[in-house]
């Protein structure tokens, strides 16, 4: 049996999947092959490091610190998550990430990705996440308020302008049972309107634009397979049992913490019904 686990975006909405990841952590639950975009990249790969608490423990000790977002960093480096602090102090000094067991970790783990000249998503696997920061960094930049990622001649964006719930690459792997942990409850529908913005600061990318104006109905298109899946009893999913309110760049540690909270706690609560899913 091979197991996936599809890891959605979301910004500090991902505190909720941090929760829930604590608890697979806990019972010593690896999946074979994990895919992620964006807040699923960037605080999933703390399954593979087993770093249980370190998102949350990190996250509501700098969300105040404006070297880590911030309106002064976007106005100085043209990105509202700091990339110097983001992605080299705080997982090299501040709070380090533990690279070997990452490396030593026999799930294979992909992001991803928006190239911006095809509007396509593109999945990397990480191997080493020092040597591929570019990549988990390109995975969690939203559009306008941080700079694209120039990688391999390519400029890239946050991937969830189009696959924010990568389930497809899951699929294809080959993967017999797949989790999927979502950041949204159950009746949410997208309706976004970054399009207009976006074309402001893109207009030369013109299969990028095309992408995010369809990146409503292809999300909320995504939704609906998901829960006819999980009807069909083919995919298992952990969402919010609650509407706790998180934006994608909140700072209340109040509110972080009661998201991991309900992450911990749902899944928790639903692990009896996750191991009979696996056992079927």
């Amino acid at each position: 049996m091979k197991i996936g686990l599809v890891l959605e975006g979301g910004g500090m909405r991902g505190l909720y999947t941090a929760g829930v990841l604590d608890v697979m952590m806990e019972h010593q639950f690896m999946p074979d092959v994990v895919c992620g975009t964006s807040a699923g990249v960037t605080f999933g790969v703390n399954l593979l490091s087993q770093q249980k608490g370190r998102v949350l423990r990190y996250n509501c000790r700098y969300a105040g610190d404006r070297r880590y977002i911030s309106l002064h960093s976007w106005l100085t480096t043209g990105n509202m998550i700091n990339r110097d602090f983001s992605y080299d102090l705080l997982p090299r000094e501040l709070d380090p990430f533990d690279e070997e067991t990452f490396e030593q970790s026999k799930a294979a783990f992909y992001a991803t990705i928006t190239n911006m000249r095809t509007g396509q998503a593109e999945y990397v696997r990480i191997t080493n996440t020092w040597q591929q920061m570019d990549v988990i960094r390109a995975s969690a930049s939203l559009p306008i308020i941080c700079q694209p990622v120039e990688w391999q001649g390519e400029k890239y964006l946050d991937g969830g302008l189009v696959d924010n719930i990568p389930l497809d690459k899951c699929i294809e792997f080959g993967c017999d049972k797949i989790i999927i942990v979502l950041t949204r409850p159950l009746d949410y529908v997208r309706n976004d309107h970054i399009a207009g913005v976006c074309r402001l600061f893109y207009p030369r990318h013109k299969a990028l634009l095309r992408a995010i104006e369809q990146r409503n109905d292809r999300y909320n298109a995504r939704l609906q397979q998901i829960r006819r899946l999980e009807q069909e009893g083919k995919v298992f999913v952990l969402r919010p049992s609650e509407n706790i309110s998180v934006g994608r760049l909140e700072k209340d540690v109040a509110r972080l913490q009661a998201l991991h909270q309900l992450g911990v706690s749902d899944a928790t609560r639903l692990w009896d019904d996750l191991a009979q899913y696996l056992s079927m």
